[in-house]
């Protein structure tokens, strides 16, 4: 393409800001006695052209519709990244400098504790799969002009889920997407996978469906034509493989091992900061984004839930699918992403009555959930849904949401042995620990199809990250349409005054506590059985209550292993209570499961009807 070169004193404008963000990356670096400077000074080129000439963002509005997304990827430059802001007149020098220190706002990695930041980052692996999700939204929901630029470390590039974000990026057409590879041939311990083989990554970008440009990272001119190329080529994202000096632009340590992760100390940091010239404070004018209007969205109406028949036989993942469908009727901000398995988890309800609004993530769960939270960037109220055992390959996506501050909305089905003859490769028995372990999360386990229904409701209002898990088998209807189960409760579905011994339970074990329950009674035995549909939080008052009034003698049922679920749940709650039960057993899973019959995994686990009877009159038994 042909390009009119840049006038002189631009290009010295462009060095000048570089060199600023070189400087001030080793003076805060150095003050916090830890960072990674060097990794920033490699990339300062890149950046101080891009805000000067490139990014379209309006700092003092950064819930403008219109602004362009800077995403750091490398989120170990982050003293390039404050700089950048500093230099954009967003944050004071004073704020640069009190970086990493206790209750700054300049985190050692960012997070969006500043109001530019999208999402936090840092794990490594991470910007350009979130970046795909708030691409997503810009071409097909806002349908707006605005720009995803992505700034890419080198050793980062050995993570798989850059590959499924690379796939799925091509896939859509996202040529809204930008993405800077700053190949400074140096990782932490030594030279990364490729070097400086910049054929080889623009040659991988290209078979993935991208558009590669090969540039020198620290030719300004080189750097300004690449991004002009990349916003005017149509039809497909574009890598920008950008060779890089690790410490450009000082002499004692530029594209030298063994300084990833060190500030400079002071008097070398002196030396250095003469090196590029000394300290500047120039402030850029940023490009503001035009003023247009995003896709207009109806606004939202109470939803029609589907209504389930007492009685009927229905699977708590078909509820889910119906539900789904029915707050996607009455909310267009509501949309929907799924791991390839829509037609089992019954995401496929929404995608077939909302295509416009249905994202298909494949058989790429860290994509699939890295789309969900690039999606509530741009505040959709998000669902992504798999099989529960296949969202422990995103669990690190999960828990940097969670760092986000991202509301995401998960859904795990085909949950624990009551799966039946897929076997344990398919059987989710770790999902409510790894949930529960989320930090602000609400994990929520239904047991029937209007009570699912009403959750997945509660959802869409629900902020941080939520998780329902369903149940593959359709299980009774046991629930009245309309009732309603508000997050944090539970329901007492069993009891009486002679109540001797508590069961807690939810989803499949509920239904196998009830079997139990007409049993024990038929015996003499009266227990009180509760449904603990909101894992968490937990109503700890209700189950406080209910074990004082059985003389302190509690059971636990869950499919699911013997760690970190409901059994561990519950007794937490009535720990932090200063509850303590006289007599408890935990019935879970505790052997590793193999291929059978639904009724025939349950019981041999110990978590089915029979098991929960004998373990209820032992307990009855005690004093």
């Amino acid at each position: 393409m042909s390009v009119t070169a840049p006038a002189a004193p631009k290009i010295r404008q462009w060095h000048e800001l570089a060199q600023q963000l070189r400087v001030d990356s080793i003076r805060s670096s150095t003050a916090a006695g830890s960072g990674h400077p060097t990794s920033s000074m490699s990339a300062a080129d890149l950046m101080a052209v891009l805000m000067s000439e490139h990014l379209r963002y309006d700092f003092d509005h950064p819930g403008n519709d219109n602004n362009d997304h800077l995403i750091f990827s490398k989120g170990h430059a982050s003293p390039l990244l404050y700089s950048v802001y500093k230099a954009a007149g967003a944050i004071s020098d004073e704020e640069l400098m009190a970086f990493r220190r206790f209750g700054s706002r300049t985190q050692g990695h960012p997070t969006p504790v500043l109001p530019w930041v999208d999402v936090a980052t840092g794990s490594l692996g991470q910007g350009l799969p979130i970046g795909v999700g708030v691409a997503l939204a810009g071409k097909f929901l806002d349908k707006l002009p605005y720009r995803v630029w992505v700034l890419l470390g080198d050793s980062e590039m050995a993570e798989g889920s850059q590959w499924e974000a690379f796939d799925h990026a091509s896939h859509y057409g996202l040529d809204n997407l930008t993405g800077i590879l700053d190949m400074n041939r140096l990782g932490q311990r030594g030279e990364t996978e490729l070097g400086w083989n910049s054929a080889a990554y623009a040659a991988r970008a290209r078979a993935f469906g991208w558009h590669a440009v090969e540039i020198d990272g620290h030719d300004l001119e080189a750097i300004d034509r690449a991004y002009r190329e990349a916003a005017a080529h149509k039809g497909e994202p574009t890598l920008i493989v950008a060779k890089t000096l690790k410490g450009k632009g000082v002499s004692f340590i530029e594209n030298r091992d063994g300084w990833h992760g060190k500030p400079l100390p002071p008097d070398e940091a002196k030396q250095a900061i003469e090196e590029l010239g000394g300290e500047r404070h120039l402030t850029i004018e940023v490009h503001k984004p035009e003023p247009l209007k995003a896709a207009p969205i109806a606004p939202p109406r109470p939803a029609e839930l589907p209504r389930y028949e007492l009685g009927a036989s229905v699977a708590t993942r078909k509820a889910y699918g119906e539900a789904l469908r029915a707050v996607g009727d009455a909310n267009e901000h509501v949309v929907a992403v799924d791991g390839e398995v829509s037609n089992s988890t019954y995401a496929e309800d929404f995608a077939h009555a909302h295509p416009e609004r249905y994202f298909e993530q494949y058989i790429a769960e860290q994509q699939m959930v890295a789309a969900a939270v690039g999606l509530s960037v741009r505040h959709r109220t998000v669902f992504a849904s798999t099989f529960a055992a296949f969202l422990t390959r995103a669990y690190d996506f999960i828990r940097m949401a969670a760092i986000s501050r991202t509301h995401i909305r998960l859904c795990g089905s085909h949950a624990g042995v009551s799966i039946g003859e897929d076997g344990p490769s398919q059987m989710a028995l770790e999902d409510l620990a790894m949930m529960r372990a989320v930090w602000g999360s609400t994990v929520l386990y239904p047991s029937d199809a209007n009570q699912t229904a009403q959750l997945v409701e509660s959802m869409t209002h629900h902020h941080g990250i939520s998780y329902l898990r369903t149940t593959r088998a359709a299980t009774p209807v046991i629930y009245e349409p309309g009732e309603t189960f508000p997050v944090g409760g539970c329901k007492v579905v069993r009891s009486s005054s002679s109540d001797q011994v508590t069961v807690i339970a939810a989803g499949i074990t509920l239904h196998e506590a009830l079997k139990a329950y007409d049993q024990l009674r038929d015996g003499g035995i009266a227990i009180r059985v509760i449904d603990l549909y909101s894992v968490k939080p937990l109503d700890g008052e209700t189950v406080a209550g209910a074990v004082a009034e059985t003389g302190g003698r509690l059971l636990t049922v869950e499919d699911h292993w013997a760690e970190g679920g409901i059994g561990d749940a519950v007794l937490a709650a009535l720990a932090e209570r200063g509850t303590t039960p006289r007599h408890v057993i935990h019935l879970a899973v505790r052997d590793m499961p193999g291929s059978g019959k639904p009724q025939e995994l349950i019981d041999a686990a110990g978590i089915g009807a029979q098991a929960i009877a004998d373990a209820a009159r032992k307990l009855a038994a005690m004093q």
